[in-house]
């Protein structure tokens, strides 16, 4: 068996996306969270450029990247493939480059109103108290930076997410995900979703969609609770 090493962070949903990977395949692994900031030891270990989690190392090689990682699993264990067909493939790169920023901006977007909430993302956690809020609000500040983030792009965001949505609502009614074995694009989708979920304002807009049903069924445990009332009520018309 490989020596299998992920670095993550514990909030990402990438990072649990490529942990549920590694799990599927049977692989032993120790997964390793590091501390936020966490750019400078992402690039010390994968490389210039390489800052992001998640990351993976295969007997010492550095794979970094969630698509990378669920393509590297397939080579090492070709059954369950995780990339089966050419339409999980562009599922799978649609739900990376598109669908996945949203679980950053909208999520640190909401907390950023609701600062408080921050408290509530730890296993076993609680709402904040006023000294854990003044630390909460400088934290969704210096992630608003990173991240990009701005009140423009969240109304873009918002105004663009139904038809995200719909298109989770086709990739489901073709098969394409929500199969009885879960599959890159259903990790990709279901991780993102989940983080979704957690913020009320963005609730209704899933239940009862197959996106939810994915979402629920492959990490039924997330924690985490932003009430609805974050976002401006003109954002979500």
């Amino acid at each position: 068996m490989p020596e299998l090493t992920l670095h993550a962070v514990p909030p990402s949903h990438p990072c649990a996306a490529a942990e549920a990977a590694i799990r599927l395949k049977g692989l032993e692994f120790e997964r390793v969270d590091l501390a936020i900031p966490h750019s400078d030891e992402m690039a010390r270990i994968y490389g210039e450029g390489h800052t992001t989690v998640p990351g993976m190392l295969l007997d010492g090689e550095p794979v970094h990247g969630t698509r990378a990682i669920m393509e590297r699993l397939d080579a090492l264990v070709p059954d369950p493939p995780l990339l089966g067909s050419d339409e999980v493939s562009e599922a799978e790169r649609w739900a990376d480059a598109e669908l996945q920023p949203l679980g950053r901006r909208l999520t640190w977007g909401a907390l950023h109103f609701r600062p408080e909430s921050m408290g509530t993302l730890a296993a076993g956690g609680a709402v904040l108290d006023a000294a854990g809020t003044d630390f909460a609000i400088k934290f969704t500040r210096a992630a608003w930076r990173y991240h990009g983030i701005t009140a423009v792009r969240l109304a873009e965001d918002l105004a663009g997410l139904p038809e995200k949505l719909d298109r989770v609502d086709r990739l489901a009614a073709d098969g394409v995900i929500g199969g009885e074995t879960p599959n890159a694009a259903d990790l990709q989708i279901g991780s993102t979703l989940r983080v979704l979920l957690l913020v009320g304002d963005l609730r209704a807009r899933l239940e009862g969609r197959p996106g939810e049903a994915i979402a629920r069924r492959l990490f039924p445990e997330w924690p985490g609770e932003i009430p609805a009332g974050a976002y401006p009520a003109a954002w979500l018309q």
